[in-house]
């Protein structure tokens, strides 16, 4: 099993897997590429109308249809995501535009995924009810998820503003500085 695994790390690592901060560029790029879809949608009466279910219920944002209506709503929120998908975007050369961006796609993503509890019908009856999703939950699940990435562009790039320059700001740094047996596999596979 271990020649198999050595194998495995082995053929990963010339691969490029452990580029510098290819998983950090590798996230920022697939949250702007969500945030680019995500806005774009918000423009059309499709989306406003199949989003009614998920806003009415929404604990921190019930209130955007009394303010701005359904299709206002709908308008504010692609705004919204555009906004936080260019300040990603901006992220890969200026920081602290990343930090404002990741800020407001994890409240985006809190917003959404603290539905799942006050979603009318959220739990399959016919399958016992918790834990059996219905679509609506297991749509909103994905926001979990996409939180997790967002707190970890916000933690990359805190690290890289209040770091100086010539610090290493990799969270990983230690784990491939100290653990001989990774440093052993991988000097085994870049000599091939």
């Amino acid at each position: 099993m271990d020649g198999i695994m050595n194998l495995i790390t082995g053929i990963l690592i010339k691969l490029g897997i452990l580029k510098k901060d290819l998983d950090y560029h590798f996230a920022r790029a697939s949250m702007v590429i969500i945030f680019l879809f995500f806005g774009y949608q918000k423009w059309f009466q499709y989306e406003a109308q199949g989003l009614i279910p998920y806003i009415s219920h929404g604990p921190l944002i019930f209130w955007m249809y009394s303010v701005f209506s359904v299709r206002g709503a709908t308008w504010f929120l692609g705004v919204s995501e555009w906004l936080f998908g260019a300040l990603l975007f901006w992220g890969f050369w200026n920081k602290k535009a990343g930090i404002l961006g990741a800020l407001g796609s994890c409240f985006s993503f809190i917003a959404t995924f603290t539905i799942i509890p006050f979603f009318p019908n959220g739990w399959e009856a016919s399958a016992g009810g918790f834990p059996a999703m219905t679509e609506h939950v297991g749509f909103l699940m994905k926001d979990l998820i996409l939180f997790v990435v967002s707190f970890y562009l916000l933690r990359e790039d805190l690290k890289r503003v209040s770091l100086p320059a010539t610090e290493s700001s990799r969270s990983d740094r230690a784990f491939l500085q100290n653990d001989s047996s990774f440093t052993q596999v991988g000097r085994r596979a870049l000599r091939g």
